[in-house]
């Protein structure tokens, strides 16, 4: 792959947006929780913003500053301009690129989760490593954003009759790949409405922009066609909820650092020491990954989202999940972390996963035996005699472990750490004050 210099991406992009008549471009960034906000500039202020940045007011974003130290400079990231393909084309088209979130003096600002994931993988490669990832984002498709009427009654793989919902993935992977993401496999998934489509694995920080993309990309196009698209991750009781299994691996150079020829099962001491970190650390990062009150409803037993700390190779109840080797396909051996839904905040989940391997590494911890049985099945005892744990069970619980988490301080920073903690609170405190219609139905009637 040949890296441009700073100055040769500068010069792409001013290139690009010339060849393309561009007269807007979008300036895309993600607060604290993982939304992304974005304004515009026009194609006259390009080159001066790719030299200078461009300031705004941050005391109106999620996690990001106080009142009097609100003054922030979005920077341009050259490598990510790309054209908007939803957006008019010839005359007076739009592009999009990534900013990176510095303080008025140059320097980088610490509550910006971009930023948070870039710390790490400067310390991932201190030690030798390039993380790679390749996450697999369900939602699903309703009629609108007011109820959960599906659009299909479909399951998983199934090969249904042409109809919206085919024709919007359709149009959503040929709109990714026009913005240079790669797709592996678009797919309808288990429950009714519900579908996938899985990114072709790459450098971590590049797969946090494109999660950012995808997701706008799959509202635009449903929004485009009358239907509303969601990555809540439990819409619906009684159906399974959306998850984004993240596969995730180490490589030193062009060699895959978690493969071992003569392992039994083609793991090396790396790849095993990161599992028993990420499964050792699990509960304290649990908050960066399931985030909101509803990741709770998904994670419950007998809906396939694993709620038990375990691993295994062909077992999909496991919290980790080791693919089969494949022979001569020796790169493509990954760790795919189950529990995280597609709500999150890509760049901070991407950052605890890395932490908690990385410390398993650093650590040496070791890993237990894989569990193959189904983990739903067994009692309580049996689950405690083997010594698999559990994920919390609520956003309280997970709040709660998360807050005496130093791995996870250390890991997002004291900034992010301590608005993230706050925002979730707060979250919480609304949540558990309301009267629900499950509370009206139950208790109403009889007490």
């Amino acid at each position: 792959m040949v890296t441009k210099t700073k100055e040769e991406s500068k010069e792409y992009a001013l290139k690009m947006a010339k060849e393309h008549d561009v007269k807007f471009i979008r300036l895309w960034f993600t607060d604290i929780l993982g939304f992304l906000k974005s304004f515009a500039i026009t194609i006259e202020e390009l080159e001066r913003a790719l030299t200078e940045g461009m300031g705004f007011d941050g005391s109106s974003i999620e996690g990001f500053a106080r009142i009097d130290e609100s003054d922030m400079i979005a920077m341009p990231d050259t490598d990510t301009f790309q054209l908007l393909p939803w957006r008019p084309k010839g005359h007076q088209s739009e592009a999009r690129m990534f900013c990176d979130i510095l303080k008025p003096g140059g320097e980088s600002f610490e509550g910006d989760p971009r930023y948070v994931l870039k710390r790490n993988l400067k310390k991932a490669a201190s030690l030798g490593y390039t993380f790679y990832v390749g996450p697999e984002l369900e939602y699903f498709y309703f009629r609108d954003s007011n109820g959960t009427e599906t659009l299909d009654g479909g399951g998983y793989f199934d090969m249904i009759p042409l109809d919206a919902a085919m024709d919007m993935r359709r149009e959503t992977v040929l709109t990714l790949e026009e913005m240079g993401i790669g797709v592996e496999y678009s797919h309808h998934e288990v429950a009714p409405s519900q579908h996938e489509i899985d990114m072709r694995y790459t450098d971590a920080l590049t797969m946090a922009d494109s999660v950012m993309t995808y997701r706008l990309v799959v509202k635009q196009i449903a929004l485009k066609h009358g239907a509303y698209a969601t990555f809540m991750p439990k819409p619906v009781f009684g159906i399974n909820g959306s998850g984004m299994h993240v596969h995730q691996s180490l490589f030193k150079g062009e060699r895959n650092a978690f493969f071992d020829k003569d392992d039994k099962y083609y793991l090396s001491t790396t790849a095993k020491c990161y599992i028993a970190g990420l499964l050792k650390h699990a509960p304290e990062i649990t908050l960066a990954c399931n985030q909101w009150v509803n990741s709770y409803k998904r994670l419950v037993p007998g809906y396939e989202a694993p709620v038990y700390l375990s691993w295994a190779r062909r077992n999909r109840a496991d919290l980790v999940r080791v693919p089969e080797y494949q022979p001569g396909n020796e790169n493509a051996t990954r760790v795919e972390f189950r529990s995280p839904d597609p709500a999150c905040n890509p760049y901070l989940a991407f950052s605890v996963m890395l932490a908690a391997g990385l410390e398993g590494i650093e650590k040496k911890y070791e890993i237990s035996e894989p569990v193959e049985e189904n983990v739903y099945t067994m009692g309580d005892e049996e689950r405690k005699a083997r010594g698999i744990g559990t994920l919390p069970a609520s956003l309280w619980e997970a709040i709660q472990v998360t807050e005496k988490s130093e791995l996870v301080r250390k890991t997002l920073g004291d900034h992010v750490f301590d608005a993230f903690i706050k925002n979730k609170r707060i979250e919480w405190d609304n949540y558990r004050s309301q009267v629900t219609d499950y509370e009206l139905k139950r208790y109403l009637p009889i007490l």
